[in-house]
């Protein structure tokens, strides 16, 4: 248990942490909830009758030069190579630097600038791990050293099977609960020796796979390429589905999310797990696994596995009183799974800005001058800070009640419209009171 919270050494080894004492009245941050998600909804049944977003066919096209300055195979092989050196550094201060993330930037590389980096940057620019991903070059380079056909006939040596569509982004979801594990649960996860061995066991699976199925592979099989891809489809900058680079209203781009298997798996898994880590670091919590006879790790894994199971019973419940009081359809479970894309990027802004704008610049002055880092800095105040996480959580689960108003006035007659949608309003009210109940707590 850390036991000194202005530690930089806090946010590594917890994971990332999370604030209770925030300056904020419960009953105004539970009332302004409350109003906004009943007057949106309210809002949303009386003036919006007819699905308005179009997906992939929308968006204002950018000038073509712009295109092709983004699409040329320099720019693309920068980017590359960028990935690719950052992850050798990374792997060069694991190896080399000392085990202690207070002077080594490799924890932060991963646990800030990766996994909470991506979240603005695909924000801004669209599915950027696609791009800077070292796995999906080196897989491309030792292609190309072994003389192995990226693409070819479902059968014979040297070509690639189709990746199974029944898998869809499960290997995703998998690989998503297995980092949020070992950055919350794992015994060390700071450790030089614990990043070491989950980043060679990880990237060697996803090279083998990768192997067998080609680079489609890392599409879904990725965790991090499909979380950033999530991420972007709430990006102002994005493709339409002819190939053209547009700016467009990000409800387009959420609209446009494929309903595949596993979708709902990884959106639980994140909202999940941020749930858990706002829970983690509670007394009442510490007190359990202190106490617990089977131990700290196998209660934590009880713990995360308890939040994510609790998620997604609480949406599957919810498709299926949706299908109850609409009608049939035949895919209800992934028909209103993108309406939790909002929510979970609310949750991780509450959760994890702090943790970037604080050790983010100490990771990179740490890798770029040890010696000079310095100490964190909170960017807010307390109020600032808690107005900052209650109107991320509170603007996620609005945006998510707007996206699932449409995609049902598009599935269902006028008549059972609206009143399908009281399901996911209830979900909605209940996620709400979780979140800012882990914020406030």
């Amino acid at each position: 248990m850390v036991l000194h919270p202005a530690d930089p050494l806090t946010s590594l080894a917890h994971g990332i942490g999370s604030q209770h004492d925030l300056p904020i009245s419960p009953f105004y941050a539970f009332a302004g909830a409350f109003a906004a998600l009943f007057v949106s909804f309210l809002a949303l049944g009386l003036l919006w009758s007819t699905s308005r977003f179009r997906g992939g066919r929308s968006g204002l096209a950018l000038p073509v030069a712009l295109q092709r300055v983004a699409d040329a195979p320099a720019t693309r092989t920068a980017l590359r190579g960028l990935g690719l050196a950052a992850a050798l550094a990374v792997l060069l201060y694991l190896l080399l630097g000392p085990d202690d993330p207070a002077h080594n930037p490799a924890p932060g590389a991963v646990y800030v600038l990766l996994w909470v980096g991506l979240v603005p940057a695909s924000l801004l620019l669209g599915p950027v791990w696609r791009l800077l991903n070292p796995l999906r070059t080196l897989h491309r380079l030792l292609s190309r050293a072994l003389r192995r056909p990226d693409t070819g006939p479902d059968t014979g040596p040297g070509h690639r099977r189709p990746v199974p569509a029944r898998l869809g982004q499960w290997p995703a979801a998998a690989g998503l609960f297995g980092f949020t594990w070992l950055e919350l649960v794992a015994p060390d996860p700071a450790s030089t020796t614990t990043l070491l061995i989950a980043i060679t066991a990880y990237a060697t699976v996803q090279l083998l796979l990768a192997a067998r199925f080609g680079e489609r592979w890392f599409d879904d099989g990725d965790a991090f390429e499909a979380y950033s891809t999530l991420l972007a489809r709430l990006s102002p900058l994005g493709r339409r589905s002819d190939g053209r680079l547009v700016l467009r209203n990000p409800f387009h781009g959420l609209d446009a999310t494929p309903e595949r298997p596993g979708l709902v798996a990884t959106v639980c898994v994140l909202l999940g797990s941020t749930a858990y880590d706002g829970f983690s670091d509670s007394p009442s919590w510490i007190n359990a696994l202190q106490t617990s006879p089977l131990g700290r790790t196998p209660t934590a894994t009880l713990g995360l596995l308890a939040s994510i199971a609790l998620v997604a019973t609480l949406y599957c419940l919810c498709a299926a009183a949706t299908r109850l009081v609409s009608g049939p359809h035949p895919g209800p479970l992934t028909a209103f799974a993108h309406s939790l894309v909002p929510i979970a990027l609310g949750y991780l802004i509450a959760h994890y800005f702090s943790l970037l704008v604080v050790e983010g610049p100490r990771t990179v002055s740490m890798a770029l001058a040890t010696d000079n880092a310095p100490e964190p800095v909170p960017p807010l105040g307390p109020g600032g800070l808690a107005a900052l996480q209650v109107i991320a959580v509170v603007t996620g689960h609005v945006l998510g009640v707007v996206a699932a108003h449409d995609r049902s006035v598009r599935l269902f007659p006028p008549a059972r419209a609206v009143a399908g949608q009281l399901p996911l309003l209830a979900l909605m009210i209940t996620y709400t009171i979780g979140g800012i109940g882990l914020l406030l707590n």
